[in-house]
């Protein structure tokens, strides 16, 4: 018998009107890697569960009844997310990959005031994505001083 999956504790869910398209979309544009689909009666898209790195989104199709999820496509490009995924360094690579298969750039790769360097961008469907590097290591203050906002911090509490 094989060890349970450890899976990630949060998983984005993402509506496309195309999700098939979307699927090998960002697996090409964006770096996932499909792990599974489930289709309907008519090649539709159910449930998809792709991975990039130690993260996971899920792509589905378009809603059914008891759902109220949608493509930006349908509510004249608005997203009410935007999913950001931490790279371990290749940024400007990864921008150009996107913008290869046809992401709009919305941000270009740049070095940020609390130290990361991040790019955005849009996909075929217009939701928003992110992506950072590590950049230059900050200290809180720094960053509170390099952005001219307060930063809280919160202290680490036991779940017992």
């Amino acid at each position: 018998m094989s060890e349970p999956q450890v899976r990630p504790s949060v998983v984005p869910l993402l509506w496309y009107d195309k999700p098939r398209a979307a699927i090998a979309w960002l697996e090409a544009a964006l770096g996932f890697e499909p792990q599974m689909v489930v289709a309907d009666d008519s090649d539709g898209v159910i449930h998809s569960e792709l991975t990039f790195g130690r993260g996971a989104i899920y792509v589905v199709g378009p809603s059914s009844p008891g759902h109220n999820g949608a493509s930006p496509l349908q509510v004249d490009g608005r997203n009410t997310q935007n999913v950001h995924l931490n790279l371990e360094g290749g940024l400007d690579a990864h921008c150009e990959r996107a913008r290869a298969a046809g992401a709009k750039i919305l941000r270009e790769p740049a070095l940020q005031p609390y130290g990361d360097r991040v790019y955005t961008c849009v996909d075929l469907e217009q939701h928003n994505w992110s992506f950072s590097e590590p950049g230059v290591a900050m200290t809180t203050e720094q960053m509170a001083e390099a952005t001219g906002r307060r930063i809280e911090t919160v202290k680490e509490t036991s779940h017992g």
